[in-house]
């Protein structure tokens, strides 16, 4: 069981990381957005595929916003903080030119107490 002091540390962070990785995201980032991985981590974007590795995670994202994909927005992100150093996201999401699901956004809390992306499962309905 996590204290509460434990609990908002792991939302703080998750909560920062995600932030940066939308502004990334916006701003045509790929790297930037691909530094909020860790450095395996794996990533299934339906129906596109899976994704392993911050190389080919970064790859995707260049290749969204080569095609003009922007403005990426969550609606009602939900995050359960698991334990101590890590908490799942959920949540709607949207884009200039999608929209879709996230599924499941594994956030664990690193060394130097950032958060980074462990699993990331999202879907374009």
């Amino acid at each position: 069981m996590t204290s509460k002091n434990q609990r908002d540390a792991v939302l703080k962070a998750v909560n920062a990381a995600s932030s940066t990785w939308k502004s990334a995201f916006n701003a045509g980032d790929a790297a930037g957005c691909a530094i909020q991985y860790e450095k395996n981590a794996s990533m299934r974007a339906e129906p596109f595929g899976a994704f392993t590795g911050r190389e080919a995670i970064q790859a995707f994202w260049q290749n969204l916003i080569n095609e003009g994909y922007s403005e990426v927005d969550y609606i009602e992100p939900k995050i359960e903080v698991i334990n101590s150093s890590s908490a799942v996201l959920k949540s709607g999401w949207k884009m200039n030119k999608a929209g879709g699901v996230i599924h499941k956004e594994l956030w664990v809390i690193q060394e130097d107490g950032t958060a980074k992306l462990r699993e990331d499962h999202f879907e374009v309905v």
